[in-house]
């Protein structure tokens, strides 16, 4: 009885010294975060924590003065609440400026989807404008630049009227007629020649063709010119009462006879291939006069001829 007895003071101290023993409640933790840590190693390592105990005892009052002083502390304005404000703005900040972005490269997606057949098709576009600038430019440059015709003169070889009849039997005056005209045709193209195609040519009396001639087809290059002959022909063209006023003596004329000379001179220049090929028409008519007394002899028509 004396080694298990004990005194009040005893007990007083072993109740002071050892808590009685309680039941064991779950122990929490109170995490708060870091300062400036983003990685996941930083964030672990700087998480403090607290357990807390039953909120009967007095170590879990103490804990729990603790832990809510250390909370409070976290969130005061001066230190945790703007270091987790200032760990969420750039999150936000980020996100905004990943959203820019993307959009940013949806429009250059846009602009860099468009095909491939839009270019090749805007470059024929062009191509043809282009092109057909530069040969409206060239034609342009090309149409004033006609080609001259200068009349130089006609001979008369033959010119006689004998009596006959035409095809279905009628009788009446034949001509026979031989004559040669003459002219200069001079290209004046600086950058182009030009091709003449084969014309006819009729010298008539008013209006009856007494004969006829064609201008055979020749080309003559950039600012070139040439002498062109044309030999006109009649053989036993009818008159039917036609020559009335005509003098003859032995069927050679012995009076003037008035003749008009009319015919176009048709040119045509490929200045670029046969896409640019501008025409050249120059139309020509002569007052001619024959005179029995310049047989064989060039009559000048310098002053007879009207060129169009």
């Amino acid at each position: 009885m004396s080694m298990h007895a004990k005194t009040d003071s005893e007990v007083t101290s072993q109740t002071a010294s050892s808590p009685t023993r309680s039941p064991r409640r779950p122990v929490y933790f109170v995490q708060s975060p870091s300062r400036d840590s983003h990685d996941g190693e930083k964030t672990t390592n700087s998480f403090h924590s607290t357990p807390v105990l039953s909120p009967n005892g007095s170590p879990g009052r103490h804990s729990r003065n603790s832990s809510s002083t250390r909370f409070s502390g976290s969130l005061r304005p001066g230190s945790g609440s703007r270091k987790a404000s200032q760990q969420l703005q750039p999150v936000k900040h980020g996100k905004g400026f990943d959203a820019i972005e993307e959009e940013g490269l949806v429009d250059d997606d846009h602009r860099r989807g468009i095909p491939r057949r839009c270019y090749f098709c805007a470059f024929v576009v062009g191509f043809f404008v282009l092109f057909s600038f530069f040969a409206l430019v060239l034609w342009a440059a090309a149409k004033p630049q006609k080609p001259d015709v200068v009349m130089r003169s006609i001979s008369f070889d033959e010119f006689v009227v004998n009596a006959g009849a035409d095809a279905s039997g009628v009788a009446t005056e034949m001509v026979n007629m031989n004559a040669t005209i003459r002219f200069n045709f001079r290209n004046r193209g600086t950058f182009f020649g030009v091709h003449v195609s084969s014309t006819p040519l009729d010298l008539a009396y008013t209006e009856l063709t007494l004969a006829s001639g064609t201008i055979k087809k020749f080309y003559q290059s950039r600012k070139g010119h040439r002498l062109v002959s044309v030999n006109l022909q009649g053989r036993g063209v009818p008159l039917y009462g036609g020559g009335v006023n005509w003098s003859s003596q032995n069927g050679k004329l012995t009076a003037p006879v008035p003749l008009n000379l009319n015919f176009t001179v048709k040119a045509k220049a490929y200045v670029l291939g046969k896409l640019v090929k501008p025409k050249f028409h120059r139309k020509i008519s002569c007052a001619i006069v024959y005179k029995p007394t310049k047989v064989n002899v060039p009559i000048s028509l310098k002053n007879a001829c009207n060129v169009e």
